[in-house]
């Protein structure tokens, strides 16, 4: 695994964001994930998040880094990304999801915003984590067969898995609860999935703040000149933290202002007719007098 992206996520996952310089969403390395044998690959595919204590979380996430198809299905969903000269979708998404998603929950509850597993089911907010963490790292997986209507795929792909990697935490009728509504944020993180719940609209929106551009530099290194990848390029850092007048505060920083595209089209598209919305606060700024240039010209063909 390339080091600084080791040391990244080593120190992002020993422990959860309280200081303000520390609510910084992790990024990449923005070289790009490096083309491995699928076995090496896969081997270094664990991913990592403070699941304060939260033993249901630890042992869903145990189940998920043992289990190697899973892991092999995050690699492909990477493959056919470089194909399509796509941002990253390798497990590297997955953990950042996975970090944000947690976050956010962990955000709204302290807020006092019931998740729907407790409001639904009579069960417990860290239950609503397992569902999260669940949608956060099979989102996704639908990937590894096609980019379109990968949402889909993905369904019918971690419903099957789900039932080995949540076997040793819930008994049925949980069992089958957890797993419905893990699918549930499954689809609603497509464009118009229109989550339901609080946990389906923390998955949904976590996936769209995995913007900085250590994800998303490739497209543009590779000649493919577009607002997506311009726009992309253009998102520096992303922090998350306690809101002034709503539970969630998302700061954005941009290094042109080319970004407000990946801020009002992408996340405002994805907090939008979700729990979420009214409930998160997002400022964008571009920093610095000057903009930095991303665009050498552009030639419609």
């Amino acid at each position: 695994m390339d080091e600084r992206r080791g040391r990244i996520y080593d120190a992002r996952m020993a422990e959860e964001p309280v200081a303000p310089s520390e609510e910084q969403v992790p990024a990449p390395d923005a070289g790009g994930p490096q083309r491995k044998p699928p076995a090496e690959a896969i081997a270094e595919a664990r991913v990592r998040a403070p699941t304060r204590g939260n033993r249901k979380l630890e042992s869903f996430l145990g189940a998920v880094n043992g289990d190697e198809q899973v892991r092999t299905w995050w690699y492909m969903a990477q493959v056919h990304a470089e194909r399509l000269g796509m941002s990253d979708h390798s497990w590297v998404h997955m953990q950042i999801v996975l970090n944000i998603a947690l976050r956010l929950l962990r955000l709204l509850v302290r807020a006092g915003v019931e998740p729907a597993m407790v409001a639904d089911h009579g069960m417990r907010d860290r239950d609503a984590e397992v569902v999260v963490a669940g949608g956060a790292l099979l989102h996704d997986v639908g990937m590894s067969i096609h980019r379109a209507d990968h949402e889909a795929y993905s369904l019918f792909l971690a419903n099957g898995a789900l039932q080995r990697l949540l076997a040793d935490i819930y008994r049925e009728p949980e069992r089958t609860v957890v797993a419905s509504e893990i699918l549930h944020t499954i689809i609603g993180h497509r464009r118009r999935g229109e989550p339901y719940t609080l946990e389906g609209g923390v998955v949904r929106v976590a996936d769209a703040l995995d913007m900085a551009q250590g994800r998303t530099r490739a497209p543009l290194d590779l000649g493919h000149e577009g607002i997506h990848s311009i726009s992309a390029a253009a998102v520096d850092e992303v922090r998350i933290g306690q809101g002034d007048e709503r539970p969630v505060k998302i700061e954005i920083q941009l290094n042109n202002s080319a970004g407000i595209f990946q801020v009002d089209d992408l996340l405002a598209t994805k907090i939008r007719g979700t729990p979420l919305e009214g409930r998160v606060e997002v400022i964008a700024k571009v920093e610095g007098e000057t903009e930095k240039r991303l665009l050498s010209g552009f030639r419609l063909s």
